[in-house]
């Protein structure tokens, strides 16, 4: 099982870093806490109305799986 934790950083192109953590309620492995991490990360720029996206992490299965590809 892992920690209950899961984080991503948004980082503006000036630079400017917006961290998000999120406390998961329930066990989980590392991978499932990774997706938590991606889910949440993508739901933030989201709602900051941020148009554009790059997205940059090692496991392509969870970033084409949110994409729906």
């Amino acid at each position: 099982m892992c920690g209950n934790t899961a984080g991503a950083v948004i980082i503006f192109p000036d630079d400017r870093q917006y961290p998000i953590s999120i406390k998961l309620q329930f066990d989980c492995t590392n991978n499932i806490s990774k997706y938590e991490a991606y889910t949440h990360g993508l739901e933030a720029p989201t709602k900051m109305k941020i148009k554009k996206l790059n997205v940059y992490r090692d496991l392509m299965l969870i970033i084409y799986q949110v994409k729906g590809e």
